[in-house]
């Protein structure tokens, strides 16, 4: 479907964490985390089930990661995730010192990659994060559209 190792690549593997998180009734976002094209962590929302508002997926990949190589840091690595970033989950990626990270569709109410803000780009972070948006992101944004498309027919 997409070249092995591509950033559509990785991106569909980030939908598939995605659909994880919408199966467990959960916004669908998934993140995975790919170091010298090996996957080495993934991570969905799971703020409803865990009771917690950090476990955005980002996060969660983040912890993963983290727990998987035995650091905090995360260095020399991308993080893929469905949509576009939040505050929070933008500064975990400078502490964690990813290297790069690739978002699918653009969220203009809480996105601060480049839709309300442009974070990563600020002069006084400790780290650099180089960053691309819009990687299949129709296919990320219609998991969203239709996730909350069926929220809203519940409510009738």
């Amino acid at each position: 479907m997409y070249e092995v190792n591509s950033d559509e690549f990785w991106m569909s593997k980030a939908i598939e964490q995605a659909l994880k998180a919408e199966s467990i009734g959960e916004v669908p976002v998934g993140a995975v985390i790919v170091k010298n094209n090996e996957l080495i962590a993934t991570g969905y929302n799971q703020v409803i089930t865990l009771n917690d508002s950090s476990a955005h997926a980002e996060v969660m990949a983040l912890r993963n990661a983290g727990s998987n190589i035995g650091n905090y840091r995360v260095v020399d690595t991308t993080l893929y995730v469905t949509l576009e970033p939040c505050m929070m989950c933008a500064g975990a990626m400078v502490y964690a010192r990813i290297s790069r990270l690739v978002f699918g569709a653009f969220d203009q109410k809480t996105g601060v990659i480049s839709s309300r803000d442009d974070c990563f780009d600020k002069p006084y972070h400790n780290h650099k994060v180089e960053y691309q948006g819009g990687v299949l992101a129709d296919e990320c944004a219609q998991l969203l559209k239709d996730f909350f498309k069926g929220r809203r027919s519940l409510k009738s």
